[in-house]
């Protein structure tokens, strides 16, 4: 099992990242305040527009070390990364799936079904922890709607109605997040999925953490030799990482949803520490973005026993182990990919 590395994120807008012999180098005023050699990192993500040195670009790519820009409220700009290393047998083959309608919707209705499968565990365990006379009955409710929709994406005839299950499932397991909420409950309301921009602190969180969660996905896709833009399940699009928001699907309300939801209801995270930016909707100051992505790299470093491999990893890997799984799979190694569903 690949060794889980850190992950730099650069939140100081001042901050410039540059090259010390074989060190990343983050700079803020001419100062330097932080180094760290870049083989003991995976990774490079930035919030804001700070610079990068070309000789930082350089050792990254010669390394390994993918740099992710990011806006300031944590929108995708762009990524560099060192020349595509992946095994070409692998990604014709990846083609060879993504062109046939069989067995790209076969794929597709494993990520969806696990989503929901997903969804609905999490929505029970909020009923088994925090359930009430007020609200059981409508989290005893989305939890039967859930198995309902995990049936018929199971049993979809094609990508569109699949797409169509999957939206009603968000639809009814959003309809009673506010529910997950527990405290906080002033500062966190939360009507409904929104973004581009959210318009809620829920709603920007939410965004924020699957930002971060693509990100580890596009990097483990590229990590296993799979091309993360040839998707099955999200149509092709150009500078679109349709494979890296497929795999994801099944992983949103286990390594997203779930922190979220701690965030605020451990208090973590108030409602001081959100802002409305015309243009960008509800953004995170920057002190509250660092305690987002603290709870995220904890997160990462939990164990727990994957659920197929049967082995103990961190979360931080299951990104990893499931597009090492659905490489296998692609290469006929296995009979079929296993999802990642996680009570």
């Amino acid at each position: 099992m690949r060794k889980l590395l850190n992950t730099l994120y650069v939140t100081t807008p001042e901050s410039y990242i540059c090259r010390d012999g074989q060190n990343v180098v983050v700079k803020v005023d001419n100062i330097e305040r932080f180094r760290i050699p870049v083989h003991n990192i995976e990774s490079i993500v930035t919030f804001g527009y700070m610079g990068v040195s070309p000789s930082l670009l350089s050792l990254c790519a010669d390394n390994n070390v993918a740099v992710t820009f990011l806006s300031p409220a944590g929108r995708f700009c762009g990524r560099v990364s060192g020349p595509i290393k992946g095994n070409v047998l692998l990604r014709r083959q990846q083609y060879r799936v993504a062109d046939n309608v069989y067995e790209k919707l076969t794929l597709a209705k494993l990520f969806i079904a696990a989503k929901i499968a997903s969804c609905r565990n999490v929505t029970h365990r909020v009923l088994r922890d925090h359930g009430n006379e007020q609200v059981s009955p409508k989290l005893s409710a989305t939890v039967r709607l859930l198995e309902l929709k995990l049936k018929k994406a199971r049993n979809a005839q094609s990508i569109e109605n699949l797409r169509g299950i999957e939206g009603d499932a968000a639809s009814d397991y959003f309809g009673v997040f506010n529910h997950f909420i527990v405290a906080q409950k002033e500062d966190f309301i939360f009507n409904g999925r929104n973004r581009r921009p959210p318009r809620d602190n829920v709603n920007a969180l939410l965004s924020f953490c699957y930002t971060l969660l693509a990100h580890e996905v596009q990097a483990a896709l590229e990590t296993v030799g799979l091309d993360p833009y040839v998707g099955f399940l999200h149509t092709d699009r150009p500078g679109r990482p349709s494979l890296a928001l497929d795999l994801m699907e099944e992983l949103r309300p286990y390594m997203a949803d779930r922190l979220v939801l701690n965030l605020i209801n451990r208090k973590q995270v108030n409602g001081k520490g959100f802002f409305n930016q015309e243009g960008f909707g509800v953004v995170m100051n920057e002190q509250t973005r660092k305690e987002v992505i603290a709870g995220w790299q904890q997160r990462k470093q939990d164990e727990i026993t994957h659920p197929y491999l049967n082995e103990k990893i961190p979360i931080g890997l299951i990104p990893y182990a499931q597009a090492m799984l659905l490489a296998r799979y692609i290469r006929g190694d296995i009979d079929m990919y296993p999802p990642f569903i996680m009570k």
